[in-house]
């Protein structure tokens, strides 16, 4: 425990001077553009380098009815370039462009017609459009935009979609910084959808294979539209049929609703001047138009009256989903949840490993995800099992139960807790020893909790945790009528294997 306790101060000590918020804010300038575009300024000397985080507050859950996996796509476009660059004509590919779109409306129109439709046209249409993206398609300069940033030094390139956000981070030398802010801002003032239907395909394929080919992604899809009848905390990725039929004009709409600048958040952290920063801000970032905040989610999950419990058919190695409903990021009770998450999951240490893994081999592997599928909106307190050989989906279901009525009827030790709590501490302050985990944590923060200085209070949080905390919230929570449960069974064997693990 002493040891444990030593490394969490050794964390803080090297990552933040002084060991307190006021000398680590010493370090940080924010400002806001008239535009209500938001920016954090991190400065570290220690090398030449700096690091962007940028973070859009709308994700997947904001996908538009009948157009999941359209956030997506955004993550694809990043990489495609702008009018200037990615283009050896920008003026003829607009052109090109536009009659994409024309004849693509002219075929959804005829598609309409459902049986009325004129199949000779049907098909000459798309023949024209697969000619029309063709056409488009000789004016690319293939992968120009990241090899200009690789040109100039940069390194980790990348973009990630999640439910509630979606994020574009890279690095650069400190005397390329200019770079980011011309190329970043152009792309967020107007993306080209250059390659979109390409990309729409890849998209498509990527379904393909996290879900339709992933016995795992298979479930874990079965068990959010399960847990999930109205809220969207369903799928990234999107479906199927959604993602063949996304349109480049759709993905302009979306950009205009979300991709305003009070609804972006930019990260810079290395050696850097603040003012310098401030000014190419305004330089390059001003001209970006306010815009409407975008609307939020307003559907909310309604009252779940029982368990509800899935079946995914699959000639593969058992597993199982077990979510219980719990509140959204804000509530009082979030770092409960991580805490408990630490008890049952931190590896080696964890019960889950120690009891089911280690001690009965009833599993294979066994853990948690505190918040799952994301935090922003009500989600689940996620448990997982591979069953071991010769051993069930039932009992490990049985084996979860038990361990979770043991956190009901007693009280965690104190050595316990204090190490999980020590744990999870350093798990936060871990994101923070570079320039990039840095600009990450510090966006995340400030975009969900209206402040990146809750960082530092949510170590003081969770140290605040008692054993009655743990206790209370795995009587509220861990209850079945709160509960989804999702497993495989072997193909022509559901309805007795169902059978079995619903008794």
């Amino acid at each position: 425990m002493a040891a444990a306790a030593g490394l969490l101060f050794l964390l803080l000590g090297a990552l933040l001077p002084g060991q307190n918020l006021e000398e680590f804010e010493k370090r940080v300038t924010e400002f806001t553009l008239d535009n209500g575009m938001h920016f954090i300024v991190i400065e570290r000397h220690q090398a030449p380098v700096v690091s962007f985080h940028a973070l859009v507050n709308s994700g997947a859950v904001n996908d538009p009815g009948g157009k999941t996996g359209l956030a997506h796509m955004f993550e694809h476009m990043i990489g495609k370039g702008t009018m200037r660059v990615g283009s050896n004509n920008w003026p003829e590919e607009e052109r090109a462009l536009r009659t994409i779109e024309k004849t693509y409306d002219a075929l959804e129109a005829e598609r309409r017609k459902g049986q009325l439709a004129d199949e000779r046209r049907l098909k000459a249409l798309e023949e024209e459009l697969d000619a029309a993206i063709k056409a488009a398609d000789r004016y690319v300069v293939q992968n120009e935009f990241p090899r200009v940033i690789e040109q100039n030094g940069g390194v980790g390139f990348n973009a990630g979609t999640g439910l509630d956000s979606t994020q574009y981070f890279y690095s650069l030398p400190a005397n390329r910084m200019e770079l980011w802010f011309l190329l970043q801002s152009e792309w967020f003032r107007r993306p080209v959808y250059r390659e979109f239907y390409k990309e729409r395909d890849v998209v498509r394929e990527e379904r393909r294979m996290r879900i339709e080919s992933s016995p795992v992604g298979k479930l874990q899809e079965a068990l959010m539209t399960a847990a999930f009848v109205a809220h969207p905390y369903k799928s990234i990725v999107g479906w199927a049929s959604d993602i063949e039929n996304l349109r480049a004009t759709d993905a302009a709409l979306f950009h205009e609703t979300y991709y305003v600048p009070s609804n972006i958040t930019i990260a810079v952290s290395g050696d850097v001047d603040p003012k310098q920063v401030r000014a190419l801000a305004e330089r390059y970032y001003g001209r970006l138009p306010r815009g409407e905040m975008p609307p939020g989610v307003v559907t909310v999950e309604p009252e779940q009256y029982g368990e509800r419990r899935v079946v995914v058919e699959s000639p593969t190695q058992p597993y199982i989903m077990i979510g219980y409903r719990r509140p959204d990021q804000n509530h009082p009770d979030d770092p409960v949840f991580d805490v408990i998450s630490g008890i049952l999951a931190s590896g080696r240490t964890g019960i889950l490993y120690k009891e089911m893994v280690r001690d009965s081999k009833v599993a294979l592997a066994a853990g948690t995800a505190a918040a799952f599928p994301a935090a922003k909106y009500p989600n689940l307190f996620l448990l997982y099992a591979v069953p071991n050989m010769g051993k069930t989906v039932a009992e490990n279901e049985e084996a979860i139960y038990g361990i979770l009525d043991r956190l009901k009827t007693g009280k965690v030790d104190d050595e316990t807790l204090q190490r999980v709590k020590t744990k999870v501490r350093a798990g936060v302050i871990r994101q923070l020893d570079s320039n990039a985990g840095l600009a990450s944590t510090l966006t995340y923060y400030h975009v969900n909790y209206g402040d990146w200085r809750v960082l530092f209070k949510s170590i003081d949080i969770i140290g605040a945790v008692t054993a009655d905390d743990v206790q209370r919230v795995a009587r509220e929570y861990f209850v079945p009528k709160q509960r989804t449960v999702a497993w495989h069974v072997q193909p022509n064997a559901g309805d007795s294997a169902a059978k079995e693990n619903a008794e």
